[in-house]
């Protein structure tokens, strides 16, 4: 059984980067992996029938109701950007909109957060290089701070899920070196350039509501996807990785630059972790998933939304993100 689940682990982690169409139909590779994991491992049943149906749901009504939101007052703030540009320097709204969306984005999900980032970096006009480095620190902080709680984004709810504790749990084990993170990275935009000049090329088309409506499916499909994933892995877990050091955890984890962090949640996140390897497992998952565009669906939504390539946001990501992990790491030393 083991062999079989360790197999499904590589089918899961190198699936999506290695072959176009699974990257393309994420959400149902994720509903048959995670049935054939579960089945393997023998929890296939009631119970995780109801968690796969159950667990999605706060997260996706989270999305269609922000999403809903933000559509109903794009105008707004399409406006209230326009006129904030006029009198505030370009530096100061990056730091205003990496602390507000990273602070916020734990209530309102990392893909809203995501979305309005992309509109307001656009209509800010600014150079591609600065438009760049400002979208990259902010997904970082978005990244942080959606896993506060189980609606920001599907690392969270895949975490309270696989670990059945409260809807504040991951607030008391990750806020402080969360909160510090977003203030870190919104301190850095604070140097970043910020010369007028060519755009980055935003898709400025207005969302239509089947739009809306088809995200927030694809939204419940992949979280309940990883549900069964995540129960189909729990042997793997208990036998390999609760037996591995907090520092260990948290620098194997730099992998999620990769791959999508929710899918490694899925993978490592059980019951049979102490505190100390949860902290470890989450801060590495949510630090290096900033790097590169597979590791966070915010890089994922702003990247195609303004045509980041991947080597651009390499150049500023990785140089952002290694900092952040050894600081993040010398804290979890110190927290230990």
């Amino acid at each position: 059984m083991i062999y079989g689940l360790g197999a499904i682990l590589l089918v899961v982690l190198l699936g999506p980067v290695m072959f176009e169409p699974i990257g393309q139909n994420i959400e149902v590779f994720f509903l048959v992996v995670g049935a054939f994991a579960s089945a393997i491992s023998g929890q296939w049943g009631r119970e995780l029938l109801h968690a796969a149906v159950t667990e999605p749901i706060a997260l996706t009504v989270a999305v269609l109701v922000f999403g809903v939101v933000v559509r109903l007052a794009r105008p707004w703030l399409d406006r209230g950007v326009e006129r904030l540009v006029k009198i505030v320097d370009a530096r100061w709204i990056y730091f205003g909109l990496i602390i507000a969306l990273g602070l916020l984005s734990s209530v309102i999900t990392a893909v809203i957060a995501a979305l309005v980032l992309v509109e307001a970096i656009a209509l800010l006009k600014l150079d591609r290089r600065s438009e760049i480095a400002a979208v990259v620190l902010a997904c970082f902080a978005i990244g942080l701070g959606a896993a506060l709680t189980p609606v920001g984004e599907p690392l969270g709810t895949i975490a309270i899920a696989a670990l059945k504790t409260d809807f504040w749990y991951l607030a008391r084990l990750l806020g402080p070196l969360v909160v510090l993170g977003i203030g870190i990275v919104g301190i850095a935009s604070l140097f970043l350039p910020a010369k007028y000049g060519h755009s980055l090329k935003a898709d400025a088309h207005t969302e239509n509501w089947s739009e809306i409506f088809f995200r927030a499916g694809k939204v419940y499909l992949f979280v309940a996807g990883l549900v069964g994933l995540s129960w189909g892995l729990r042997p793997l877990v208990e036998t390999y990785i609760s037996h591995l050091p907090q520092g260990v955890l948290f620098w194997l984890n730099s992998i999620s630059a990769v791959v999508d962090n929710a899918t490694l949640t899925a993978a490592e996140i059980g019951p049979s972790l102490s505190v100390a390897q949860q902290r470890g497992v989450l801060m590495g998952l949510l630090i290096s998933g900033g790097m590169l565009i597979p590791g966070n669906i915010p890089n994922i939504v702003a990247a195609q939304r303004l045509g980041i390539s991947s080597r651009e946001w390499a150049r500023v990501g990785l140089v952002a993100g290694f900092p952040l992990m050894a600081l993040c790491f010398g804290a979890l030393y110190l927290m230990a």
